[in-house]
């Protein structure tokens, strides 16, 4: 699941509006339905601002990833 996904997923588990993270972030609305409807990339610095309206940690959302070499 996407980082996009994951924050849809807690914003309707959460009850909290779009419209009210745009107003918190500074972010318009149309960028954060964009964002989370998967139809544009969230960029880091907007990934930083919700998780700062939202008052959570930045790495609730990310999983760490792992460098496995392909095969020759």
């Amino acid at each position: 699941m996407t980082v996009e996904a994951k924050i849809k997923n807690y914003l309707q588990e959460n009850g909290i509006k779009q419209n009210w993270i745009s107003e918190k972030t500074g972010v318009p609305a149309g960028k954060i339905s964009l964002t989370l409807n998967g139809h544009r990339r969230l960029t880091f610095a907007e990934y930083e601002l919700i998780c700062g309206a939202l008052d959570i940690p930045v790495d609730t959302f990310l999983q760490p990833k792992r460098y496995e070499p392909q095969a020759v």
